[in-house]
């Protein structure tokens, strides 16, 4: 399937590794002129030169530099951003939901919330002008089920779920489209990290998951990459599960 998307210019951030890079590659795969951030200098060069991407530092947590970096993308690759995947690590978890500090819900607040929104006002201006653009949101299964550990990312993830809703009906007649994408138990250093063991995480998945193992970081990239296509110009406000079954609500 052509998705229609050879010689875009496309913006990844979160990149350097983990479901960032997954669509970072898909997209490259799919002939899209691809740019990649994070906060590390090494680990970003290194990775774009994997990918043959375009490597740039950005702190998300900066948010006046937002602006900057898509001018610097479009210096760089010939042109506005088209499309733009935002993706943040997740905050800190804990067992006690009423156990966080102020300041652990601001900067959560803060790489969730106002860190993609910076990038998105500064994307769509072009985008609507263009008449064409593609925005999704990495999120997690979470704002559909809440796990008990992720009181953070449970709260803030979920709320930017109703802000894509609303740029997305505010956009849509301008040839936008804002997305989101849900993945579900993916094999990243992440999952593994807070799982205690590569082992015990893939030894869990095959007994919960219905497709019986973890998702991959290139199922991601699949996913995400259909909704920038061209073909995917008619979906817009959808947060898609990418999950292998494991979501049980409706």
């Amino acid at each position: 399937m052509d998705l229609g998307i050879t010689g875009t210019v496309a913006l990844v951030t979160g990149a350097s590794k983990g479901i960032g890079r997954g669509i970072a590659a898909e997209l490259a795969a799919e002939g899209a002129r691809v740019a990649i951030a994070s906060r590390s200098r090494e680990a970003i060069e290194a990775t774009a030169g994997e990918l043959g991407a375009a490597g740039f530092v950005h702190d998300s947590a900066d948010l006046d530099a937002a602006p900057g970096l898509l001018t610097q993308v479009a210096e760089r690759l010939g042109g506005p951003v088209e499309i733009l995947i935002t993706n943040t690590g997740g905050p800190p978890g804990g067992a006690d939901p009423l156990g966080f500090e102020r300041e652990q819900w601001e900067a959560a607040y803060r790489d969730l919330v106002l860190a993609p929104m910076a990038l998105i006002e500064a994307a769509v201006p072009d985008m609507r002008a263009g008449g064409w653009g593609r925005i999704v949101n990495v999120v997690s299964t979470s704002v559909r089920e809440v796990i008990p550990t992720l009181m953070l990312s449970n709260t803030h993830r979920a709320g930017m779920l109703a802000a894509f809703k609303t740029i997305a009906r505010h956009v849509a007649g301008d040839g936008v489209t804002v997305n989101s994408v849900l993945p579900g138990r993916i094999a990243t250093d992440r999952i593994f990290s807070m799982g205690g063991s590569r082992e015990e995480v893939e030894a869990t998945a095959r007994r919960e998951v219905p497709v019986g193992r973890l998702g991959t970081i290139e199922e991601m990239g699949a996913a995400a990459a259909f909704l920038c296509s061209t073909r995917a110009s008619y979906v817009t406000g959808v947060a898609l599960l990418v999950d292998g079954g494991l979501t049980r609500s409706v």
